[in-house]
């Protein structure tokens, strides 16, 4: 494989899908943190003060290796990506230096005071710390989100020559050009921004659901711990299902914006190769070359219906765009469908579980927890699939160029019948990427990474597995309700440091 673009792509796949396996986790779980720190306070109850800690130090492993993982990703956009970088970094600048002022410090800055401050701090210091945490996780994910979506949907900007020496640069004949923004917040709440961000959330809040209730039904199968997994698995299924539910909500009104935005994505999701009367496809295998889906399971006008609310509406469909202009269908179809198909299963699952809950019998149905042990995997594969889709679906474009409309809103076509995009207010993914990387070294590079990643998977699951195996532990929580607050916690570790300098300054003078 000597192709340093097809390289580069997968190196990118590989790190960033490796990555966003923690920061869902780490968002889900901080808004159960928040619960249990709450209720730990309102109430007194130490057990949910025990359940607090021990997600707590989860948190943290969770956090600790998300951020060791998302730091690379920053160095391939100058290595692999540059000419991409020189495109959008003044839109890419200004969204993650909002994500490192706003988001990252105040995350990490009080994560020291919630993992180290229990026997530091009062009940209200540490719950404050508790939700500047998960603050800190939202407002992280809306500046990654708001920078992704623009490229899906890019608003408030303009596009302008880069200038060297006052001049424009001209390579290969042709002037280098680059987003600038010009209204910062149609940039941010560019038409894809909001409900991707809220359909992001939504995976989330599953998958941390749903790993808390693996954790809290292998207790429970392992009879260890029954009070606190069962009061941690009643909480957990709650935000489960009503994430569950929300998803096909969100996903709906996602997809009617990107047939609005990005027409030949949503072809891509559904196989739908012909413009016409869409079908909704409920499974079979895409074939790009015949343009046709063989052994398909669909519902006639299925698709038509979701859209536009009849069955009749004709819908664009791939032969509308340049064979150059249409994205691969194989994988986002197959992506698309899986997403889809984990939700609907999730939906069924907490849906069945509520309603043992309710007839008091949950936890003796032995069979349901086992699902819920492992049912964190789909929950997992789920937000892999959704990203796999939305990313591979808006190839050829790493940023997509406007869809061009008339004063109706319909798509403007040439003479061929073809959709007819303005090049120079997007960028190809072929033309984004370093023109001076070699095949071999990105090939050694991902060969590296995956070594490291490797190393760093294992230490997350020896870390992970030894936290579990050790259980929460039971706590004071009358002890905790003595803590001094956040400046009493500062004047006893000075007077502890006070008293270490005179019990060293006895020494010497004994000596």
């Amino acid at each position: 494989m000597d192709d340093p673009l097809l390289l580069s792509r997968i190196q990118f796949a590989f790190t960033i899908m490796f990555h966003y396996l923690f920061p869902p986790l780490t968002i889900g779980l901080s808004l159960v943190l928040v619960y249990l720190d709450g209720m730990s306070l309102r109430t007194g109850d130490s057990l949910y003060a025990s359940a607090a800690r021990f997600w707590t130090r989860i948190f943290a492993l969770n956090f600790a290796i998300g951020v060791a993982t998302g730091i690379v990703m920053e160095f391939e956009f100058g290595t692999n990506w540059s000419t991409y970088s020189r495109f959008v970094g003044d839109v890419f600048g200004s969204a993650l230096a909002a994500e490192g002022i706003f988001a990252f410090f105040l995350e990490s800055g009080f994560l020291a005071v919630l993992v180290f401050g229990w026997s530091r701090v009062g009940p209200r210091m540490h719950f404050f710390s508790t939700c500047m945490v998960a603050l800190g996780s939202i407002f992280s994910s809306i500046w990654i989100v708001v920078a992704n979506s623009w490229q899906q949907t890019p608003a408030g900007h303009h596009i302008v020559p880069v200038l060297r020496d006052g001049a424009p640069w001209i390579v290969r004949g042709e002037p280098v050009m680059r987003a600038e923004i010009v209204d910062f917040w149609a940039m941010v709440l560019n038409p894809s921004s909001i409900q991707r961000l809220v359909h992001v959330w939504i995976g989330c809040l599953i998958m941390g659901a749903f790993f808390v209730m693996s954790i809290s039904a292998w207790y429970l199968l392992r009879d260890r711990h029954r009070a606190f997994a069962e009061r941690s698995f009643r909480g957990a299924l709650l935000l489960g299902t009503l994430a569950s539910l929300a998803a096909p909500i969100s996903g709906h009104f996602q997809a009617r914006g990107v047939y609005q935005h990005q027409p030949a994505k949503l072809a891509a999701f559904e196989g739908h190769f012909h413009t016409g009367p869409g079908d909704l496809s409920l499974f079979g295998i895409p074939d790009s070359e015949a343009a046709e889906v063989r052994d398909e399971i669909a519902i006639p006008g299925g698709l038509s219906f979701l859209l536009f609310g009849d069955r009749d509406t004709p819908v664009m469909g791939l032969d509308r765009f340049r064979p150059r202009d249409r994205p691969p269908v194989t994988i986002p179809f197959a992506s698309y469908h899986l997403m889809i198909a984990l939700g609907m299963g999730f939906v069924a699952l907490t849906l069945t579980a509520t309603f043992f809950l309710w007839r008091g019998s949950l936890f003796r149905q032995r069979w349901l927890l086992w699902i819920f042990v492992f049912a964190v995997l789909g929950a997992v594969a789920a937000n892999q699939a959704g990203w796999v889709a939305a990313e591979v679906g808006r190839q050829p474009w790493i940023v997509y160029p406007p869809l061009p409309v008339d004063s109706a809103g319909n798509p403007l076509l040439d003479a061929h019948g073809f959709v007819t995009y303005e090049s120079q207010q997007g960028l190809r993914t072929a033309d984004a990427v370093s023109p001076v990387v070699s095949a071999a070294q990105v090939r050694r590079s991902i060969a590296l990474f995956g070594l490291i990643y490797a190393l760093l998977l294992g230490v997350w699951i020896f870390v992970l597995n030894d936290k579990i195996q050790r259980g929460p532990e039971l706590l004071d929580r009358d002890a905790d309700r003595r803590r001094p607050g956040f400046l009493g916690a500062a004047v006893t570790r000075t007077g502890h440091a006070e008293s270490l300098t005179g019990t060293a300054a006895k020494g010497q003078d004994q000596a």
